[in-house]
């Protein structure tokens, strides 16, 4: 694979760290233990700390917690990144790496960096609808996040849009707070864990919307209504509040000469290697099987030993 020589910009910061994380979710701040721990000298860059755990709402299949919150396994996360003294950008974004003989660029929107590896572990962002209506009532009534929003919509009528793990997990946040909830799914039955599923059927404040697509959302300052069609036709209804829950793409497209599958995810070996040498990844980023809070940590900590594997065989600085 070629590689290509960075641009000026790069040369700004002299320092060369062993390693740089970009990503602060499950397998950034896990990838950030490991290396603190090997003594690597380390750097982690992320627009924010959490990640998708921030945004979950009940958690009841991480390891040692019965229950907990995304916003409170993001507290300890983060608790556990700073016992470290983790040298840590935060709201930074990494707009392109780049690798030169053994030293990898990373450029951001604030800085220009070093590093002999890096882990890119920046997760996923959320699939927007593509329907008329939506940048216009962004943050108007249409949200991403029912963790970050949800109370907002305390007593109104409001729709989550999708029909997986994401949307049961918005609309079971909902049943809480909303005065009713329609689910708009695509496919002809709700996919997710069977433990949500139940708990759906049994809200009585929820109206499931199989074979359904949402075309267009209305309002006037907020959001009012949607349109949905199905195979009988289009019609009406009068909500207040959408929640897009249709799926995660991948933060990857900084990460140009890295290979990747047809889903953008980066592809990587059992070692969390990628094509370049130097170069790995973990978590929802990657083409791991399963997208979980738990393999992403998993992912993470090895990720983080196989960089250190790969400093010790280069004997840098020996």
């Amino acid at each position: 694979m070629k590689t290509r020589e960075p641009s000026p910009l790069f040369k700004l910061n002299m320092q060369i760290y062993d390693l740089i994380i970009i990503g602060a979710g499950p397998a950034g701040i896990t990838a950030s233990v490991y290396a603190a721990r090997k003594k690597l000298n380390f750097l982690v860059i992320s627009l924010d700390i959490g990640g998708q755990t921030a945004w979950s709402g009940e958690i009841e299949n991480y390891t040692g917690y019965q229950f907990i919150t995304g916003p409170d396994l993001t507290q300890k996360f983060e608790e556990h990144l700073r016992k470290y003294g983790i040298a840590l950008k935060e709201n930074e974004e990494v707009l392109e790496i780049a690798k030169s003989g053994e030293i990898i660029s990373v450029n951001t929107n604030k800085g220009n960096y070093q590093s002999r590896t890096v882990i890119i572990a920046s997760g996923k962002k959320s699939r927007e609808l593509g329907v008329p209506g939506e940048k216009e009532f962004k943050n108007h009534g249409l949200t991403y996040c029912a963790t970050c929003d949800g109370p907002l919509f305390s007593g109104k009528v409001v729709a989550v849009i999708g029909g997986g793990n994401s949307a049961l997990d918005a609309a079971l946040q909902l049943t809480k707070i909303a005065k009713h909830i329609y689910i708009i799914n695509i496919t002809e039955q709700l996919a997710g864990d069977q433990i949500m599923l139940e708990k759906i059927k049994q809200a009585e404040n929820v109206t499931i919307l199989n074979s359904h697509q949402i075309t267009a959302i209305s309002g006037d300052r907020f959001v009012r209504a949607i349109k949905i069609k199905n195979k009988d036709g289009q019609k009406e209804l009068a909500v207040e509040g959408v929640f897009v829950e249709i799926g995660l793409i991948p933060n990857s497209s900084f990460a140009k000469n890295v290979e990747k599958n047809t889903k953008n995810e980066i592809n990587i070996d059992l070692a969390n290697q990628t094509n370049i040498p130097g170069v790995f990844a973990a978590g929802d980023v990657s083409n791991v099987l399963e997208k979980q809070i738990i393999i992403a940590a998993g992912e993470g900590s090895k990720a983080a030993l196989s960089a250190f594997r790969y400093l010790a065989r280069k004997n840098f600085g020996k």
